[in-house]
């Protein structure tokens, strides 16, 4: 039996299993599914063994997902070729109403072979560890912000005011430590609520000064540290950046840059006619929004 030069296999990852489909490189040749393997290594390299003995070059593509870059990292320290691609940019044809795992693992090998698909940028897993330290101060943040509303809707919703002028300043937290509700039920769900406020306060310090400690010996340091530089670029506004883009140069242009930050203005021009609306914000959200929290950034300034 004649070796085909190149099989490209697409793997649907789940949880605890994986739906496999290949499709030889030569035209004409049909999409074949091998149904589903478990996620442990002995699964994928008894995978690999089988798929060998048709081909010894394999291109394996999966959706970007909940479980990770761990089987893109297994795969290429084996010498092999993998990409993973984003879900969004998959193209899907209109009037598809029926998705299996099957079809998501055949619909991948397909597209791969056709060349219609783009790699997404997946980083090294040093670069992943500060960027998970990053995304967790900046969850804590969020988690603190709907504390501090639930605690101050409960007072308003009992008329209870403070009369001072900002709110936690130390004068606004030692008003809280004196309130007193009318019912012991409601004291109770207060002092909770000032609870949870005081620990999402001291998790996002613990965070903080654990980010400055990792970033010290962080390959891009330098490139945090230089970034500071510009007007209004605090530490935690270049940690984000720099941990959300990875390597910069990857980014042949400026606009491409912009691109992945959905920084670029949204676009629905036909004919002779242009017309151009707010940003897109289609790419990463995390740098973003740090970035959009720099004082005097463009589209601010009052005229």
């Amino acid at each position: 039996m004649q070796q085909s030069s190149t099989l490209y296999v697409g793997l649907d990852v789940h949880k605890e299993s994986i739906a496999v489909a290949y499709v030889a490189q030569e035209y004409g040749a049909e999409v074949v599914s091998l149904g589903t393997i478990g996620t442990r290594q002995c699964d994928i390299d008894k995978l690999i063994r089988q798929l060998q003995s048709k081909s010894k070059q394999l291109v394996f593509v999966y959706e970007a997902g909940p479980c990770g870059y761990w089987l893109y990292r297994y795969l290429t320290k084996k010498g092999y070729t993998c990409w993973v691609v984003a879900p969004s940019l998959i193209p899907k044809k209109t009037g598809d109403r029926v998705k299996t795992d099957r079809r998501d693992a055949m619909q991948l090998a397909r597209l791969m072979r056709s060349g219609d698909l783009t790699p997404v940028y997946v980083p090294a897993v040093d670069d992943e560890a500060i960027r998970d330290l990053s995304r967790a101060r900046e969850d804590t943040l969020r988690d603190l912000k709907a504390a501090k509303l639930r605690l101050k809707a409960f007072l308003l919703r009992h008329d209870i005011r403070y009369t001072g002028r900002a709110n936690w300043s130390p004068a606004h937290l030692r008003w809280l430590s004196e309130v007193v509700c009318p019912t012991p039920a409601q004291q109770i769900v207060f002092q909770e609520y000032v609870q949870t406020v005081t620990e999402q306060t001291e998790r996002r310090g613990r965070l903080e000064l654990e980010l400055h400690e990792q970033v010290k010996t962080w390959r891009l340091a330098p490139v945090v540290e230089a970034l500071q530089a510009l007007r209004g670029v605090q530490f935690t506004v270049a940690v984000t950046t720099v941990a959300e883009l990875g390597d910069l140069t990857r980014f042949d242009t400026p606009r491409e840059l912009m691109k992945f930050l959905g920084l670029i203005p949204s676009e629905y021009s036909s004919g002779e006619r242009r017309r151009q609306g707010a940003i897109t914000k289609a790419g990463n959200s995390h740098a973003r929004r740090a970035l959009l929290k720099v004082p005097g950034r463009i589209g601010t300034q009052r005229k």
